[in-house]
């Protein structure tokens, strides 16, 4: 089973957001059953709330036998012409997400963009 689940937490993209504009995101901790967690963030336009990414991604993960936990949420500001994300703010119901971690996740994904983060703002 831990054989399984890892191999399912492997195909777990790192990193989904929407490829443009101002949109919330979560930091969520996926699990296998016996097999180590790994962060994740999701980023989409389409969501009114931070509980709404997080829903979708732990139904979309339970799918898989992962199960998931929300670390905090944020916002995204992906500016692709100019090659940039800026990663700010929280959530209110999750709390703030580490944005140095998501920070990390983003620059492994966009290696040539400049992806800066702040505590500040909403």
């Amino acid at each position: 089973a831990a054989a399984m689940a890892g191999e399912a937490l492997s195909r777990v993209p790192d990193v989904q957001i929407d490829g443009n504009g101002v949109f919330k995101y979560v930091l969520v901790r996926v699990r296998g059953a016996g097999a180590p967690a790994k962060d994740v963030v999701r980023g989409h336009g389409w969501a009114e709330y931070h509980a709404d990414l997080f829903e979708r991604t732990a139904e979309e993960l339970a799918r898989h036998g992962l199960s998931c936990e929300c670390l905090g949420g944020g916002r995204l500001s992906h500016r692709p012409e100019e090659r940039k994300i800026h990663v700010y703010g929280y959530s209110v119901g999750f709390g703030r997400a580490d944005h140095a971690v998501t920070t990390e996740k983003l620059k492994a994904k966009y290696p040539d963009y400049e992806i800066t983060w702040a505590d500040e703002g909403y």
